[in-house]
């Protein structure tokens, strides 16, 4: 794996064991299961709803399936790949509680990857500016942003014990490097491991 890999791409690397069947919920250009298939020998497939993200995965020889992931699960068995990952794209669909729990039935595990709203860039912008948080990691303006959830860790963290979901890992990533202290004020991004 090259260097200039993306963090939250070494840590799901590192997570995904090697002959693994994986499902990329929102895979985006394929990057990521591109790399679980070349290096890891993984079994791989992704949905996708943008036509030129799932051309370059096409480019790459990647299986995707062009579906909206809030629907594009009820056609797979139980347990039919042993992840699930849902990077970067849980924030951006409504029915949360479905897809997680669709997720679950899917896979054997199901890695979620997503922004943390309540990092110290977002909180001070909004109490000193009086603005919609913006920062390395929600990079959009409140009117041109995809995303309809605002999450912290600790929301999510909370959603998981109500729902009875259980974290098998969790990793809170700053700009560079994972953060070991006070991750909901310091990391940019988490990423947990779950399963029923």
């Amino acid at each position: 794996m090259k260097s200039n890999t993306r963090l939250d791409h070494r840590i799901i690397f590192d997570i995904v064991d090697p002959g693994s069947r994986v499902l990329d919920l929102g895979c985006g250009n394929g990057d990521l299961i591109y790399l679980l298939a070349r290096d890891k020998n993984a079994k791989v497939q992704g949905i996708e709803l943008s036509d030129e993200a799932i051309y370059e995965c096409v480019k790459k020889g990647l299986s995707v399936f062009n579906s909206d992931i809030e629907s594009g699960l009820v056609e797979y068995p139980d347990q039919s790949f042993d992840y699930v990952i849902l990077n970067q794209s849980m924030q951006e669909v409504t029915k949360v509680d479905f897809i997680i729990q669709e997720a679950l039935r899917v896979g054997r595990k199901v890695i979620v990857g997503f922004p943390n709203f309540a990092h110290i860039t977002a909180r001070l912008r909004l109490f000193f500016q009086g603005k919609a948080p913006m920062t390395k990691a929600l990079p959009y303006r409140w009117y041109d942003t995809p995303n309809v959830r605002c999450l912290s860790i600790t929301d999510f963290r909370d959603f998981c014990r109500e729902k009875d979901i259980r974290i098998l890992e969790a990793f809170y990533l700053g700009e560079t490097a994972v953060i070991k202290f006070w991750p909901n004020l310091l990391a940019l991004n988490a990423i947990f491991v779950l399963t029923k």
